[in-house]
């Protein structure tokens, strides 16, 4: 047969062969717990915060410094002496069913969202109304000027998603049901087995924007075909299903399991987590003893914070930072006032004349300990062998995540099923500034589980708000963290930045405080 016959014939024959397809591009990920809720406005679980990011999408992402960007929306054009920001869809947006995004649904969701989110008292203050004039464009109709506003839609814990109109519907203290955003991945509810397994596709008929990804702002550019969730409660069995190569990334592997996985072939570890989460003791403002706030200055200074970021996090210091105030470490909002509370330590004896002077009178803290989330364990225990250390009587109840979630709304004394105090985490982004910070939020009745009330606080939170000048949110920040010392809504215990750890054949992990699934791709 003559080459050029043969050429012909192979190329023919090569044409009739059926395409083969490209193998599915999936990766695994281990999250730090199982997936309860879909719903990020019914709950503020750190969980469904990561299952939302991938899902839904909200009309300001954040950058790596936290800044707001731009993301569902083109921009915005802030007139009327600044009573009126107009804002823009940008083209290409569609939901998982296919339909388009439409302003009015937007509108809706923002108004389901105000409902459940402690951001709405703020808002509500300043805005008169939200409209949708047309299928692209949301106006806010403000009373007074809020320069901050994009801030507040850009926040990621719980986050203002959009959703349709229909399903903005629902009842915001009632779960949805039907799972429909427009983010890169769309949620795969036949493959979804609570406890064990979540599974997403990549939606083609998403539109990244152009700007390189950063966090949650930029082009949200998916290069796998598939991220499947796998429960793995048990921290060994996870690091060895990652070295095995079963799964690709594990967000939260346990401290004690990093030198090993360090060590392993084809594993890297590293900081993803850039603002890590603010550990914190959250005592009861409504009953005793926590309800004297010159018990809670005594028991403020009788937590080592430093001592209880090891308890957590173990010796390696580049996955905590500590002593901390009401501001994260690092950032431009972090400042001296006060500092002494937390960086000079005082004597035993010292804080035992504090309480005396406090009327103390043996009244027990009833602590809610939760043993199955490792890190709270570690800082409740190390919180109540410092309080019995000092002289206070401690009732220190051993019990699940799941019970404190359920007890912590109660307001009843300890003595008929309430509580003193418990551990919990917050997002350090949210620590940033006073803008986000909830936990610290002083408003009483509307203050978050705690109810702690100072006007000082609210005074000095508000200011900061309105602030025109960096320089005046400077002055501000010294008089916030003042009244923080002096009222102690919180008692903060340090940050601890965990390390994640992956399979090296995956590139381009996004920093941020969540992990994010664009930009990723695996070999």
């Amino acid at each position: 047969m003559k080459r050029r016959t043969f050429l012909a014939s192979s190329a023919v024959a090569a044409l009739a062969r059926p395409a083969v397809a490209a193998p599915t591009k999936t990766l695994v990920f281990v999250p730090q717990t199982n997936l309860t809720s879909l719903d990020p406005v019914w709950t503020t679980a750190t969980v469904t915060r990561n299952f939302a990011l991938m899902v839904y999408e909200t009309l300001y992402g954040r950058d790596q410094q936290f800044n707001p960007q731009p993301l569902m929306v083109e921009g915005h054009v802030i007139d009327k002496d600044g009573l009126r920001w107009t804002m823009k869809l940008r083209d290409g947006l569609k939901w998982h069913d296919g339909t388009p995004v439409l302003a009015r649904d937007c509108v809706a969701s923002l108004q389901r969202w105000l409902k459940r989110d402690a951001a709405s008292i703020i808002i509500d203050a300043r805005v008169a109304a939200i409209e949708a004039p047309d299928d692209k464009t949301i106006v806010w109709r403000l009373r007074k000027p809020f320069p901050l506003l994009a801030h507040f839609l850009s926040k990621v814990q719980p986050q203002p998603v959009m959703v349709p109109e229909r399903i903005a519907a629902t009842d915001p203290f009632k779960q949805i049901t039907e799972i429909v955003g427009c983010g890169p991945f769309r949620f795969e509810p036949g493959e979804f087995v609570s406890g064990a397994k979540a599974v997403f596709s990549r939606f083609d008929g998403y539109v990244p924007r152009q700007e390189p990804a950063s966090y949650t702002a930029g082009g949200h550019k998916v290069h796998v075909d598939r991220v499947e969730w796998r429960v793995i409660p048990d921290a060994a069995t996870a690091a060895n299903a990652l070295t095995a190569g079963e799964v690709d990334w594990v967000e939260l592997p346990q401290p004690d399991l990093i030198p090993m996985l360090k060590k392993a072939n084809g594993v890297s570890t590293g900081l993803l987590d850039l603002y890590g989460t603010v550990a914190l003791l959250r005592p009861n403002h409504l009953h005793g003893p926590t309800n004297n706030p010159g018990v809670r200055r005594a028991m403020l200074a009788a937590i080592d914070q430093r001592e209880t970021m090891t308890a957590a996090m173990g010796d390696d210091p580049s996955t905590w930072r500590a002593p901390m105030g009401f501001v994260v470490p690092g950032t431009p909002s972090a400042t001296e006032a006060g500092m002494e509370n937390v960086r000079v330590r005082k004597s035993v004896d010292e804080i035992k004349r504090m309480l005396d002077k406090a009327g103390y009178d043996g009244t027990p803290l009833v602590m809610m300990h939760p043993t199955d989330q490792l890190v709270y364990h570690a800082f409740a225990t190390v919180a109540v062998d410092a309080f019995r250390k000092i002289g206070m009587t401690v009732d220190d109840q051993l019990v699940d995540w799941g019970t404190v979630v359920q007890r912590r709304p109660s307001r009843e004394p300890p003595s008929k099923g309430g509580w003193g105090m418990f551990p919990a985490g917050a997002p350090g982004p949210e620590f940033s500034d006073p803008l986000l910070a909830n936990p610290v939020r002083s408003n009483g009745a509307k203050a978050w589980f705690g109810w702690p009330d100072d006007p000082r606080i609210e005074n000095a939170h508000d200011a900061w708000i309105d602030a025109t000048s960096e320089s005046e949110r400077r002055r501000l920040e010294a008089d916030y963290q003042l009244a923080a010392f002096d009222s102690v809504p919180i008692i903060p215990c340090g940050q601890y930045l965990p390390h994640a750890a992956w399979r090296s054949n995956l590139t381009g992990l996004v920093k941020g405080s969540a992990p994010v699934f664009w930009g990723v791709d695996k070999a």
